[in-house]
């Protein structure tokens, strides 16, 4: 019998791993029904992903109907050119794409951007601490969580800051499964996102600078992207850019003021710990709940009676993965000491993917976590959280994982 899901539901959303878990029961990739109407191998277990997301016969061409609805209507030509981007390519035509991206992100241009992070952390920690004199409880997502790496991204690739808050809300929706918001707003939103990222483009073309869009639009590599790939890149780029960094900070914000013995430790024991922790976070809270939709070009055995028939939709659930209870004991637990230095590590998570499409921002997520959090708790040690955090919404769906909302207090 094929287990049905419907990525929309608010409780799927604030807890997947007990469906996860009895999913992976079935073995390591299991057969799902989605509430679109779709069927889709969701694969479970952790070596099993590893193994998938380096294997070339699963394609990152997702079938036509992934994951989604058939694409009719106003928006379909939008949605299909920002959907050209490097993660739904595979060979040479990835390798180019990744290759012109990732000039931007390089280790030696990213560490350059640490003392640009701590200012701009201390910037954000400022409005923050301003906002809890005057009102007992803020949004640590709307007031550090997002504002943060939003701002950080933006200058790297080169988008105004006056235009954050309309993207946010745009790649919010494009990026929720159907039936999770009303009819017409995922349509409306990536329309809004293709005429501003042609807008955005003409302007860099016109008035280069050093930013990243500047480079890619004035590129007269042989190899340089046309037009519809510039849009599917800008697209990638800001919504890949910021939604990852903003999970990982709201998650690891809300388990270190539910773990106050964590908490401790990493101030205590300093910037090791602190990348300890951040770690763990990715691991237990995984900013990205799956990848891309991948589709096989032939029958795959992946062992264990798991056999994904060719032109398949398959799903990498990189949140399921990464609490395997055969590659991570108590998996459920978050122990930062899971990733300390010192013998007995864990084995790497999957919380960036694994193989030829593995985040190309992993370095700069984080490099912001390890610069922003002790920032925030050395800023404001006091702080609470002012609601259950069982009760608090998630974003929902099977692409990207944190809660919409966490509302903290200084302690009174």
């Amino acid at each position: 019998m094929t287990t049905a899901l419907n990525p929309a539901d608010a409780a799927f959303a604030r807890d997947p791993y007990p469906f996860y878990a009895a999913l992976r029961e079935q073995g390591p990739a299991a057969e799902v029904a989605l509430s679109n109407g779709t069927t889709a191998w969701l694969v479970t277990g952790y070596r099993q992903a590893r193994a998938v997301l380096a294997d070339p016969r699963f394609s990152n061409v997702p079938a036509p109907r992934a994951g989604g609805s058939g694409r009719v209507g106003p928006a379909a030509g939008a949605r299909s050119v920002l959907e050209r981007h490097m993660l739904n390519t595979d060979g040479a035509e990835h390798r180019r794409l990744r290759r012109l991206a990732s000039v931007a992100f390089t280790p030696r241009r990213v560490d350059a951007l640490g003392e640009r992070i701590a200012r701009l952390t201390d910037t954000v920690l400022a409005g923050l601490a301003a906002r809890l004199e005057n009102e007992e409880v803020v949004d640590l997502v709307d007031d550090f969580a997002f504002p943060l790496p939003v701002l950080v991204i933006s200058e790297i690739l080169g988008v105004p800051e006056a235009d954050r808050l309309d993207l946010r809300t745009w790649t919010y929706r494009v990026g929720s499964p159907v039936g999770a918001l009303a009819p017409g707003e995922i349509d409306e939103a990536w329309q809004s996102l293709h005429r501003y990222f042609t807008g955005l483009i003409a302007d860099k073309r016109r008035q280069p600078g050093e930013d990243l869009f500047s480079l890619l639009a004035r590129d007269d590599d042989a190899e340089a992207l046309d037009d519809a790939e510039l849009l599917a890149m800008a697209f990638l780029l800001l919504f890949a850019g910021y939604e990852t960094t903003m999970n990982l900070l709201a998650s690891a914000s809300l388990l270190l003021l539910g773990h106050p013995e964590e908490l401790a430790a990493a101030r205590r024991e300093g910037e090791p710990r602190w990348a300890a922790v951040t770690e763990e976070t990715l691991r237990h809270a995984s900013p990205l709940e799956g990848t891309t939709w991948r589709r096989t070009s032939e029958e795959v055995d992946l062992g264990s009676g798991a056999v994904v028939p060719a032109e398949s939709s398959v799903l990498v659930v990189l949140a399921a993965a990464n609490r395997d209870p055969e590659v991570f004991p108590d998996p459920d637990a978050f122990r930062p000491d899971r990733f300390a230095p010192g013998e007995g590590r864990a084995l790497p998570h999957v919380a960036f993917g694994h193989g030829p499409h593995i985040c190309l921002g992993a370095r700069l997520a984080r490099l912001e976590a390890t610069i922003a959090l002790p920032r925030l708790f050395d800023a404001l040690p006091d702080l609470r959280l002012a609601a259950d955090p069982d009760t608090l919404p998630y974003r929902p769906g099977l692409l990207v994982r944190g809660p919409r909302t966490l509302p903290v207090r200084r302690a009174r």
